[in-house]
Order: structure tokens, then C-alpha cells, then sequence
């Protein structure tokens, strides 16, 4: 065994303990002391910052199906292991209620605790870090004074020892979450209120913008690239671009849009997954004013660099042979027998109940994860009050993963659709993924619809 010089340990050592040290100072630098005096029991301001946490959607991840609301405890993927959520209630020994203002506003905008740590980045403060002192101070208001008490203890996270030190945490910070203000991009109040609401307390960039090497959003705005919402792979899931490209909301209305954040459904498509929590706890509550300003804003982003508005053409075969049952393969028959009941001979589903698999693009994008985690473990459809009922589709973890991967493959390439190939190797990677995922109530699928109108629309 190699013996190394004791210089060199001791360089390493003293190297260790420089970048320890110089790591407790950083996230002081980020931190922000503020002059505004709180009322936390002003009736006016705890119902505006309910309303600022609707539209940050601070419920969706610090809830558990089945708990209590901003308890904590959500599991959260990462490529090194499952970090949990905290819980953010007033509690004063499990949660913040010991939390100054100040504290409150350093751990929401700049991710520093108020132990002086760095908070992980699976919380969106390189997004909120954009939102006014005064927005933060309602929304402080209204978790002191507004949410339930709850004594439930924060849960360690799952990842592996040294990789779960928080200190190079405040390296993350400086590097890739620098203070940032939000910059509107136009004079026009209404597209410049839906980009803050993108942009910041939104932080639709969380999903659907790919992450880098350090697992940070490539970009935090549009005038950063023009990848900002250009679509991600997160949690098993593909979140759809939200850019200007066939994949994306290129023949999407901005009535659609609105119609979609405020009930979850068009009569083509429906969310599911963490979209469906998105309009569940947060979009369904916000305004139509609010609704609007992010849709229109949303349809002036250009297309994504290299990507097709249009899609070429291709003839309809699959509905005629299916009304006939002419099945002449093995997909066929999978999905005559498990899908066709729901989803119809022509894939288009049944207008807000079942969405369409024709001409949607979760189905038949570059990445076929999000259809294969559906058909593996399900999910459901938001409940709002706009609707009578909310849908399940069933798992179909039962099926063999060749016949999985037969169905997938079908479906992606089927009436108009245009896929790649899925194989084997696909189907039994999203098991062990599915496998090694955290449970703690009943996982949810995603959003399989929010382009689904694409193939109705072509019509």
C-alpha cells in the first residue's frame, strides 16, 4: 500500500479545514438585514401573504399526502440521494417559529438557515431571491400567524456520508446562485407581471429547465438563454418545454393556458404529477389577472435553439385499423386490451377526463420517461372545484417489461405520433428507479397533457 509523505497529509488537512472555515463565512455575506416591522397578527397582511405562498407554492413541497400542511417530509430525488422537506410551521421546537423576520427572508431568498448553513438547492431561493422584502414579510406574517403549529421532526437526508456535508454547500451558493434582482424585460405591466411570476415566486425554471453540472437551472431567466424553460428531465419525469416550439406551447392559445393553470384540464388534456400538485395547491387559488399575465407572457418566449415549430406530416392509420380490430402487432393488442377503453381508437381521449396520447408530446418526445413512469405507477388528475370529479389512471406495473416497452412503443408511434424507440433496457432502468423511489403516501404521475392539444388543434 502506497504511504504518503506526511507533508502532503498535512497540506490536505490544513487545505480541508481552510475551505471548512472560509465556508462558515460565505452565507453571511448573502444574508440581508431588513428595516420593515412585521405585524404578524394584521388581518390584511396574513390573507396577502396566503396569497403570496399560493403563488410560490410552499404547500405542494412542504406536504405529504395525508399530513399536515407545511409539515414537511416530501422526498426529493437528487443524483446523490433523497433529501426530505422541512417543515415551515410555527412550531417552535420542529419548524421556524423561532425565526425573526430576518431569519425568515435569508432562508427564502438567499438559502441560508438560521444556523448561518447553507440551505440545498432543492429549494427555489435562486428563484425567490428575486421577490420584494415586502412580498416575503406577508408571507412571513401569514406562516407565524396564519398556518397551524406542528411538532413533527425534520428527516435526515438519505444521502451517503461526506457526500452529505452542507458546508460546500455555501461553494454551490457563490457559484451558481450570485444576488440576482428581477429585470423586466418590457413597459408593458402585464407581460412583466407574468414574468416575475415565472421568474420568481413561480419557480417554473425548477423543472423545466435542465440543470448543469452542478445540478444548477442552466439559466434563471430568459434574458439569461434562451434554454430557460426549455424543457428538463426531473424526478423521473419530462418536464415540457414551455418555449415557443412544437414540443413546447408553439400552438397553444394563452386561453388554453389560463384554462389549464386554473383547472388542471382542457377539454384535450389534463395534469398529472407534479404538475397536478402545481394546480392543486397553487394556480387554481391565484387570480385570473395573475393567470393571464403568466400565460401571455409565457407565449412570447421564442422556440428553444434547433427545434421544429412544426412537426412533419404523417397519415392516420392506427384509428381505422383499430374501429376494424385489425391488430397486427403485439403493441396493438396491449393497448386494444388496457388502453383503447379510456384513451379511444383515435388516442384522443375523452374531453376532460381522459387526455389524448395522439399528438401529445410527453408521449412521443426525445425522452420517453414521463410515458413510462405513467404506465408503470399511474396517477391522478388535480382535484378543483371547476370539475366534478378527478381521474385515476390505474399502474400497470403487472406487465412483463417486454410488453411494456411493446405498448410505450406503440403509443409513441401511432396516428400522427413520431417517436424513438423505446427498449427493454428502458423499462427495467424506470423499475429500478421506481424501486429505489421514496414513498410516503401515493406517488403521483405527471403531466402528460399540457401539450396534448396539439393534436386536436391540427385538426
Amino acid at each position: 500500500m502506497k504511504k504518503w509523505p506526511l507533508a502532503i497529509i498535512i497540506a490536505g488537512v490544513g487545505g480541508l479545514a481552510l475551505a471548512f472555515s472560509l465556508a462558515q463565512a460565505l452565507p453571511s455575506l448573502r444574508t440581508t438585514s431588513s428595516a420593515i416591522e412585521v405585524d404578524i397578527n394584521d388581518p390584511a397582511l396574513i390573507k396577502k401573504g396566503e396569497y403570496i405562498a399560493r403563488t410560490a407554492d410552499c404547500v405542494a413541497c412542504h406536504s405529504v399526502l395525508g399530513g399536515e400542511a407545511y409539515a414537511g417530509g416530501l422526498p426529493m430525488l437528487t443524483p446523490l440521494g433523497a433529501i426530505y422537506s422541512t417543515n415551515i410551521t410555527p412550531d417552535k421546537e420542529t419548524g421556524i417559529g423561532n425565526y425573526t423576520f430576518d431569519d425568515f427572508n435569508n432562508a427564502t431568498k438567499h438559502g441560508v438557515r438560521k444556523d448561518n448553513s447553507a440551505l440545498y438547492p432543492a429549494m427555489p431561493y435562486p428563484s425567490y431571491q428575486i421577490m420584494p422584502d415586502e412580498d416575503v414579510a406577508a408571507m412571513y406574517a401569514f406562516f407565524m400567524s396564519g398556518v397551524k403549529p406542528v411538532h413533527q421532526p425534520n428527516r435526515a437526508s438519505e444521502m451517503p456520508p461526506v457526500l452529505n456535508w452542507r458546508w460546500p454547500l455555501a461553494y454551490w451558493q457563490a457559484i451558481f446562485a450570485p444576488k440576482r434582482e428581477f429585470v423586466a424585460e418590457t413597459d408593458d405591466a402585464v407581460l412583466a407581471r407574468g414574468q416575475y411570476l415565472i421568474e420568481g415566486p413561480g419557480h417554473c425554471g425548477s423543472c423545466h429547465t435542465e440543470r448543469g453540472i452542478g445540478f444548477q437551472e442552466i439559466a434563471l431567466s430568459n434574458a439569461d438563454s434562451e434554454e430557460f424553460l426549455s424543457g428538463a428531465v426531473i424526478d423521473g419525469w419530462r418536464a415540457k418545454s414551455l418555449r415557443g416550439e412544437h414540443d413546447g406551447l408553439a400552438i397553444w392559445s394563452t386561453d388554453e393556458l389560463v384554462d389549464f393553470f386554473k383547472t388542471g384540464r382542457t377539454d384535450i388534456t389534463a395534469a398529472f404529477g407534479a404538475m397536478a400538485e402545481v394546480v392543486e395547491h397553487s394556480t387554481q387559488y391565484m387570480t385570473d389577472d395573475d393567470l393571464y399575465a403568466m400565460s401571455a407572457y409565457l407565449k412570447t418566449l421564442s422556440p428553444k435553439p434547433g427545434e421544429p415549430v412544426t412537426v412533419a406530416a404523417k397519415q392516420d392509420v392506427t384509428t381505422q385499423k383499430l374501429m376494424d380490430g385489425v391488430y397486427d402487432s403485439r403493441g396493438s393488442i396491449l393497448y386494444a386490451e388496457y388502453c383503447q377503453v379510456c384513451h379511444r381508437a383515435d388516442g384522443k381521449g375523452v374531453p376532460r377526463i381522459f387526455p389524448a396520447l395522439e399528438g401529445n408530446s410527453a408521449v412521443y418526445s426525445r425522452d420517453a420517461d414521463s410515458v413510462l413512469q405513467i404506465t408503470l405507477s399511474g396517477g391522478r388528475m388535480p382535484e378543483t372545484p371547476h370539475d366534478r370529479m378527478a381521474f385515476t389512471m390505474p399502474e400497470f406495473i403487472n406487465l412483463s417489461d417486454a410488453d411494456v416497452a411493446e405498448v410505450v412503443n406503440y403509443i409513441r408511434n401511432s396516428w400522427t405520433n413520431q417517436g424513438s424507440t423505446v427498449d427493454v433496457d428502458d423499462v427495467v432502468q424506470m423499475r429500478h428507479f421506481l424501486s429505489k423511489k421514496p414513498k410516503t403516501g401515493t406517488d403521483f404521475a405527471p403531466d402528460l397533457s399540457i401539450s396534448a392539444t396539439e393534436g386536436a388543434n391540427r385538426e
